[in-house]
């Protein structure tokens, strides 16, 4: 049976653009999942050192039967796939995927937690979730709205799309 699982996308070295319009495609491709709808991007100031630069978020809507362990497995092989290294907490990275949610499923283990422990405190997780599903609620019964209505603010700015092909 099939479940909707939201995917968090940040960037913010080697081309963060490109970074996360290749794990899009990536995440188009996983097996046993389609890919929805992605959010717009935005630009944030980073969380945790500010000596880095800003970051690139956004977040993707799938349908996919694999489990939440199977799915973070796939995201984990993206980011390995785009130069991820995980040498700082909060540092700089090619590429972040986060399975912010899993239907109205709680996972809690030592390998994932979901709904994402961060979520309530990240406008550039919580916006992008918005702009994909307006009414989304969390399993304890919050709604992303609410809390991004209460969520601190991070520098957030929508950034305008990307054109795919220039114009003849």
């Amino acid at each position: 049976m099939s479940v909707t699982a939201y995917i968090g996308l940040g960037s913010n070295l080697a081309a963060p653009l490109n970074q996360l319009a290749g794990a899009i495609a990536a995440l188009a491709a996983l097996p046993q999942t389609t890919l929805m709808a992605q959010s717009p991007f935005y630009r944030s100031r980073p969380v945790g050192p500010q000596d880095q630069p800003d970051f690139v978020n956004g977040a993707a809507m799938l349908t996919t039967d694999l489990s939440p362990l199977a799915l973070l497995d796939h995201l984990q092989r993206i980011e390995r796939a785009h130069g991820r290294q995980r040498t700082e907490h909060w540092g700089p990275r090619t590429l972040d995927l986060d399975l912010l949610l899993y239907g109205q499923q709680v996972v809690q283990n030592d390998r994932l937690t979901v709904p994402h422990a961060e979520l309530p405190q990240r406008d550039f997780v919580l916006q992008p979730l918005l702009d994909l599903t307006p009414e989304l609620q969390l399993p304890d019964g919050r709604t992303v709205a609410s809390l991004r209505s209460r969520c601190p603010d991070n520098g957030l700015q929508r950034l305008k799309p990307v054109a795919k092909d220039p114009p003849l």
